[in-house]
């Protein structure tokens, strides 16, 4: 999708370039050489059938020399074929790597044990080494199983030993049925493991019970993975960029337009007219106001044509994120013109505050109708309305001025002749008056905005593109 299209830069699903996937396979064999593998997949948010199937098109050479943008294809028979040669060489190196690490240890507890033979040294002592043999057998990648029999001790006796934990001070008062260390330790180990990294708290849980084993409850398990940053989405799903906050300012009328589309009822449930309108946000001026059966692209871009014929091309036309609002014909229109488009963020219901407001005026007014008869009435009822607006009603917003006399530049010389009126009434009756200067009600505003920016730049137009 081209990133000049209207809903360009949306949602996108978790991909992985060559590069990125020899990089995880190299640290996650980095992380199984010490016993974490499983580990770095919850971290990292993988599963394994991607380890294995990235391994195997490493090993057949498909991913070298692949940029990102190139796709990666099936290796071929022979490629096939070096990959399982090089499974098997990498396995038959990882056993001699541990045969020479549980040689030399066994080479270190057979002396320590001579040691503290001839030294009579006692029966606990000679355990301790044998026990810190194993524990050395087991990290260096050796099995707990060979562990056992290359040093004596069962593998029960040295779970157990790993169980026991050092009685705490009283005044310590830890929760009686906190797991230990060492429960923690097993129960990471255990979700860890190859068989059950890809499952989840609940699913192991279940397994374990038919099984008669009970480690600790589900809500343990993810505390367990909570605190070694382990629990994380795994599934492809759709990712959202973050949106910047649009902030617009408008220091005089036809600089931004804000526009927007709300529904009136028609004479039986369920039908609706669309209403097109169109505001300057500085002067609240409604510029363009259309009544349609239908909400299309191509009716708001003929609303905008016609608006821009009579009021002037703006800088930036502000609207959220509706099809219309989106469509390819207005983006084209307002690409053609050169007008910025700028658009609400997703989910964020006040980013389009003119448009919004005007529709509750609209809707609250005492006049407006429970449903319109037809939709001659609806568009004879808007046209009135927007007269009213646009010229009798005093907004607060501006002063107490019409959005007529702010849009076309009447308000200042009215705003002059108010002053005066004022100073003539408080010099004939000073004691009616509390203060000696204009109300702030009457006060003509600065500059409009959409999410004012901060005070350094609130008097500079800060326009953002569409994304």
């Amino acid at each position: 999708m081209s990133t000049s299209h209207p809903r360009a830069g949306g949602p996108h699903r978790r991909t992985f370039t060559p590069q990125q996937k020899l990089a995880h396979l190299e640290a996650y064999e980095q992380a199984r050489d010490q016993n974490e593998g499983g580990a770095y997949l919850r971290r990292e948010g993988l599963y394994s059938s991607l380890i294995t199937e990235w391994r195997r098109l490493r090993d057949a050479g498909v991913l070298e020399g692949k940029s990102a943008g190139q796709s990666v294809g099936r290796p071929s028979k022979d490629q096939a074929e070096i990959a399982r040669l090089r499974r098997e060489l990498e396995t038959t190196q990882q056993r001699l790597g541990r045969t020479e690490a549980a040689l030399e240890i066994m080479g270190k507890a057979r002396a320590l044990l001579e040691d503290i033979s001839e030294s009579g040294g006692h029966r606990d002592e000679a355990q301790a080494a044998l026990m810190d043999a194993y524990d050395q057998l087991t990290i260096s990648g050796t099995n707990t199983r060979a562990a056992a029999g290359l040093t004596g001790v069962p593998r029960a006796t040295a779970l157990r030993r790993r169980s026991r934990t050092v009685p705490t001070p009283l005044e310590a008062r830890e929760p009686a049925n906190r797991l230990t260390c060492a429960e923690r330790a097993t129960v990471l180990a255990v979700l860890t493991s190859t068989e059950f990294v890809d499952s989840t708290p609940m699913q192991v849980f279940a397994t374990l019970l038919d099984r008669g084993v009970y480690l600790c409850s589900v809500s343990s398990m993810y505390r367990i993975l909570a605190e070694h940053t382990m629990v994380k989405e795994r599934r492809r799903q759709a990712r959202h960029p973050a949106r910047k906050i649009p902030e617009l300012v408008a220091t005089g009328p036809g600089q931004v337009y804000t526009w927007d589309i709300t529904k009136l009822a028609g004479p039986v449930k369920g039908v609706y007219y669309d209403a097109y309108v169109m505001i300057d946000i500085y002067s609240r001026y409604i510029v363009g106001v259309h009544v349609h059966a239908r909400e299309t692209g191509l009716l708001a871009e003929e609303m905008m044509r016609e608006v821009f014929t009579i009021h002037g091309i703006p800088d930036v036309v502000h609207a959220d994120r509706g099809t219309s609002m989106t469509s390819k014909s207005v983006a084209t229109l307002l690409s053609d013109l050169g007008v910025v488009r700028s658009h609400s963020r997703p989910k964020v219901s006040n980013d389009n505050p003119f448009s919004e407001a005007w529709f509750k005026t609209l809707k609250y007014a005492p006049v407006f109708p429970e449903r319109f008869t037809c939709l001659a009435a609806a568009r004879g009822f808007l046209d009135e309305f927007v007269t009213w607006y646009n010229h009798e009603h005093r907004h607060q917003g501006l002063g107490l001025h019409t959005p007529a006399d702010v849009h076309y530049g009447l308000a200042t010389a009215k705003a002059t002749e108010r002053v005066r009126v004022l100073a003539t009434a408080r010099a004939a009756h000073p004691e009616r008056f509390g203060t000696d200067h204009t109300p702030k009600a009457l006060a003509l505003p600065e500059a409009a905005w959409i999410n004012k920016p901060h005070q350094q730049e609130q008097h500079q137009p800060n326009y953002e593109i569409a994304a």
